[in-house]
């Protein structure tokens, strides 16, 4: 069967290759969006760490996936939408996946014991977010259902939004109530790296928008 699946892709058309690419690409993150969120809900340490390698994997995977893109934009004359389009649009989703990873990877460094609310609002958010991606990214092959396309980017900058209040909030209170100087850094920088996940969200969203308005 495998011997038959790539005779068919070879036959099928080069620019299709991208459209399967970035939809492996979109589930794969919002499988790391899903997993963050589980990493924050729990108190135990042994599955904290397990969730923590999990989404590093998760992320090698992205890796390949965005690797993959950028050879074959290479390789193809011919791209179902422009150049700069897919190189950015690759780029974005892949920062997704590295702020997520990033943010995981610092809780887990820092040895973290209480997990705010905020961290798991601001993770939460960027779930919705990836969940958001993968149902305007499937929509790009035909182009049939802009209204989908639309409404998961609007989705997306309300998202990005609501998470900006959340990290000043935090920020705020981290400085008013954290006396230890250590502590306030370490909390920082996980704010920060939630924080941006969701920036990237957005700027995937903006690069979907900038395709449709091209292309409809």
């Amino acid at each position: 069967m495998g011997g038959f699946n790539s005779i068919v892709k070879l036959f099928m058309p080069k620019d299709r290759v991208f459209y399967s690419l970035f939809e492996d690409v979109a589930a794969n993150l919002m499988e790391m969006g899903k997993v963050l969120t589980e990493l924050v809900e729990t108190a135990d340490p042994q599955t904290r760490k397990d969730k923590v390698h999990l989404i590093e994997r998760l992320e090698h995977k992205n890796d390949d996936y965005t690797h993959r893109i950028f050879v074959e934009l290479g390789q193809n004359f011919i791209t179902p939408f422009d150049r700069e389009d897919i190189h950015y649009l690759a780029a974005t989703l892949d920062d997704v996946a590295d702020y997520i990873h990033g943010s995981a990877k610092r809780i887990d460094l820092y040895k973290v014991t209480v997990i705010t609310d905020s961290v798991r609002k601001l993770a939460d958010l960027i779930y919705q977010g990836t969940v958001e991606l993968a149902r305007a990214i499937p929509e790009l092959r035909n182009m049939n259902n802009m209204r989908v396309i639309t409404d998961a980017c609007v989705k997306i900058n309300s998202l990005e939004n609501h998470a900006d209040d959340i990290y000043d909030r935090a920020i705020a209170d981290l400085f008013e109530l954290e006396s230890n100087a250590v502590e306030l850094i370490k909390m920082r920088e996980i704010y920060q790296a939630l924080e941006i996940a969701t920036d990237k969200c957005e700027d995937s969203a903006n690069v979907i928008e900038t395709i449709i308005i091209k292309y409809a």
